[in-house]
């Protein structure tokens, strides 16, 4: 199995050829560089690592220059990115398993450092799964945060999207472990699977996948392949 490091750019619709409308997520994922190849003998599984985007470089010379503000590449970053033969370091390093596709007589691709992953692995009608963190929405109540109806709005009732009772006095005397409570809600690790490529555009390094994926605009999300 393989996928490609993007950055989600939104929801548009499609039409297909029987004039059905599609919603899809649009998916912009530029060329990944192989920064890293993980050998199946010492780590007992086979694995590549890509890079996305470019990190900033901060200048050679500071002697009488102002270091300009933001975030720079370290050394190290500098360093890893130097050895794949980059020029500068990526902004975003993930790592994708190449020995997990179902079947005991799955061919696994090979790679090596210097390749470069792009959007043409994938095919229309493909079924892949996408890995993004969804929005953060900060402390929520039980009633965004778990859907869950409240009490009654008339009759007198004052506790409208409060939880209600969370534990039994008598037995067991304490509140369970993982009762839905209030609490911080979203910026979370989602992967919603069983989506369908219905459009590649190599020209423009988009990736057209149906239905929606967890994150906002401008997110990074992983696509990765799906037996």
């Amino acid at each position: 199995m393989i996928g490609i490091i993007g950055k989600k750019l939104g929801m548009t619709q499609i039409f297909d050829e029987a004039g059905m409308q599609i919603p899809c997520t649009v998916v912009e994922a530029t060329p990944n560089p192989v920064t890293k190849v993980v050998d199946p003998a010492k780590a007992g599984f086979a694995s590549v690592e890509l890079g996305y985007g470019a990190q900033r470089t901060a200048r050679e010379s500071k002697k009488g220059e102002r270091t300009p503000k933001g975030r720079r590449a370290t050394k190290a970053e500098l360093g890893h990115a130097a050895k794949a033969g980059l020029s500068v370091a990526p902004a975003v390093i993930r790592s994708f398993r190449l020995d997990d596709a179902p079947g005991k007589d799955a061919e696994v691709p090979t790679y090596a450092v210097g390749d470069v992953v792009k959007v043409d692995i994938f095919a229309v009608g493909e079924m892949v799964k996408v890995t993004g963190t969804s929005k953060g929405r900060g402390f929520q109540g039980v009633v965004k945060r778990y859907g869950i109806g409240g009490g009654p709005n008339t009759h007198g009732n004052t506790k409208h999207r409060r939880p209600g009772s969370v534990g039994p006095g008598t037995d067991p005397s304490r509140v369970i472990k993982g009762k839905k409570m209030p609490g911080h809600y979203g910026a979370a690790r989602h992967t919603q699977a069983n989506l369908r490529v219905e459009m590649v555009d190599a020209e423009r390094n988009l990736i057209y996948i149906r239905g929606s994926v967890a994150g906002p605009t401008n997110g990074i999300v992983l696509v990765r392949k799906q037996g």
